[in-house]
């Protein structure tokens, strides 16, 4: 029987790494990058309604309605699906904006996902990534919903089989918006592509990162501090930060130490979105 209403949780992601390799001439970049879930993030929850609309019940500071990924990605499927039902969706946001956790594309992702089910759409994940990236580029990633080796602009996934890990991620309280770090001039853009990926901190790097820590110093304190305790790296464009560490203790004394002014918390690793079975 499908059901009427859903509780779902829309997962962070960190990138392991992100090598940017050139620009295609539509703007968008040419990456390769390791995309990770957390077990920790937004939740979303969804009620049905009859009447075609909808409607966000929760607002969220900054994000106008009509702008709302969630919002975008409820009609998009609807649209396209020819759905005559409607949704209200309330959004608990756990996860920093501007923070290069992937809150508002794994949001997008997990509405989607909620209401190919809840809508008995029946779309297969290869559509629901289509419909995706025309959201945002790291809204396919969660839709594919495993931890994954991705290139082009992020869509094309290979597998990637790792042990559990616990991390420790800091927020700097500095929202870094995606497109500045992207447009930057000084950003390096001719990364060679690697065959396979590796994930020693000496043979990959995360591009973004130098425009990040000059533009806004806030991220580099962080990752300054941050690299004290455990190899550190900038997840996304910016601004937070992660470590891997050997275990829950150590995450959790870490992110207890942080400074006041910044934010860490203690999370680990997701291989396989909650979500998963919910496209064919």
């Amino acid at each position: 029987m499908t059901p009427s209403a859903l509780d779902c949780l829309a997962p962070a992601k960190i990138n392991l790494f992100l090598h940017v390799l050139g620009r295609r001439p539509d703007g968008y970049h040419i990456l390769q990058t390791a995309f990770r879930m957390l077990d920790w993030g937004d939740r979303l929850s969804f009620v049905v309604r009859d009447d075609g609309e909808v409607v966000r019940r929760r607002d969220i500071p900054g994000v106008p309605e009509a702008d709302d990924l969630v919002v975008r990605a409820a009609l998009r499927l609807q649209a396209w699906a020819g759905v005559a039902m409607g949704v209200d969706i309330n959004v608990h946001k756990a996860l920093p904006m501007g923070g290069g956790l992937g809150g508002g594309s794994s949001d997008a992702a997990t509405t989607l996902l909620a209401l190919n089910r809840l809508w008995g759409v029946g779309a297969t994940r290869d559509q629901l990534q289509a419909l995706g990236l025309e959201l945002g580029a790291d809204v396919p990633f969660f839709i594919h919903g495993r931890t994954a080796f991705a290139e082009g602009v992020g869509e094309r996934f290979s597998p990637l089989e790792m042990g559990p890990s616990w991390y420790v991620v800091v927020w700097p309280k500095v929202a870094v918006p995606t497109a500045e770090i992207f447009a930057a001039k000084e950003l390096t853009r001719n990364s060679k592509a690697i065959k396979m990926p590796t994930f020693a901190m000496r043979a990959t790097r995360n591009d973004l990162e130098p425009v990040a820590r000059a533009r806004y110093p806030q991220v580099a304190a962080a990752i300054d501090w941050l690299s004290a305790h455990a190899p550190a790296r900038m997840t996304g464009s910016g601004a937070c930060l992660f470590a891997e560490v050997d275990s829950q203790h150590a995450a959790q004394d870490i992110a207890a130490s942080c400074p006041a002014q910044w934010q860490a918390w203690a999370v680990r690793s997701l291989d396989q979105h909650p979500m998963l079975d919910w496209a064919r």
